[in-house]
């Protein structure tokens, strides 16, 4: 059984993903200006063809899930698109970082973190308040809690 997760990305995302699936599909069909001889059978060309094939993959399944310059709904529920400030176990300090795509369109006055990441899957769907729990790689375990969670085209930095 697979679910369909909605992927939030800017317009500039979307089209640079846009661009980078055409780039990739016009070298697999050969149309590359490549004026070197290769041998297709190589491993190395091997190997090329098949990373490319996964990018072209994973491109395609972000851009057929895409959620385009459109905010999620301001319910103060962490998803991609939000800006999570969450509260770690045992700290005073927040944070605060955008769950989504890293896009340089975003600017840099905000972190982006993947909802696939351990944090973001840990974090998605919790309510303003609640606390969570997700492994890290060392294999330990952190808590943490959602403080607040708002639109990124709502979001404004202090």
């Amino acid at each position: 059984m697979t679910s369909t997760q909605r992927t939030w990305l800017t317009q500039n995302a979307y089209d640079r993903l846009r661009e980078e699936l055409a780039e990739l599909l016009g070298h697999r069909t050969g149309d590359g200006d490549d004026a070197t001889p290769h041998d297709p059978d190589s491993n190395e060309e091997i190997m090329d063809r098949e990373r490319r094939q996964a990018r072209i993959h994973q491109i395609e399944d972000l851009l057929k899930n895409a959620v385009v310059g459109e905010d999620p709904p301001d319910d103060g529920v962490a998803e991609p698109g939000m800006v999570l400030t969450v509260r770690y176990e045992g700290e005073e300090e927040t944070e605060t970082f955008l769950m989504g795509l890293r896009d340089e369109s975003v600017g840099g006055d905000i972190p982006v973190y993947s909802p696939n990441s351990p944090l973001g899957v840990a974090l998605t769907g919790a309510r303003e308040g609640e606390e969570r729990t997700y492994a890290l790689p060392n294999g330990r375990t952190m808590k943490v809690t959602l403080v607040r969670a708002v639109p990124f085209g709502h979001h404004t930095t202090s």
